[in-house]
């Protein structure tokens, strides 16, 4: 690992196709059931999995934001996380909208706490450059 040390370590197992295969985490705590995007309902799909795993993170890096910037975060923040497949000609690709509610937050203080947390949320980063990304302030 380039110039840290791992925190955390997960560990998933995924067997099958994407329609119609599972995915279980070693601790159990995980546990799914895999189908296409929009066309079969017994399952969840990647964009399904990849929104709620990035605005989790994203909301604790603007915890952390809001911990260095000295700011109170709102009990009632949330953040709505859409994810497009796209596709252009052969090739499939994402594009990306974060709408975070920061409620009773002054604007400027609230886009400066996205700002941050959008430097250092590492889903953020690992996107960076290769997904379209929209970030907007309800």
């Amino acid at each position: 690992m380039e110039g840290g040390r791992a925190l955390y370590t997960v560990r998933v197992h995924t067997k099958g196709l994407r329609s119609g295969g599972y995915s279980r985490s070693d601790d159990g705590c995980l546990n799914i059931r895999h189908s296409l995007p929009s066309f079969d309902s017994s399952g969840t799909n990647s964009e399904q999995l990849f929104a709620a795993c990035w605005s989790a993170c994203f909301d604790a890096a603007l915890g952390l934001a809001a911990l260095k910037q000295k700011v109170t975060l709102p009990v009632d923040i949330s953040i709505d996380a859409e994810i497009d497949l796209c596709l252009s000609g052969e090739a499939y690709f994402l594009c990306a909208r974060l709408n975070i509610s920061l409620p009773g937050l002054d604007r400027e203080v609230a886009h400066r706490l996205i700002y941050s947390a959008h430097q250092t949320c590492p889903y953020s980063k690992a996107v960076r450059g290769n997904v379209d990304v929209q970030l907007s302030l309800l």
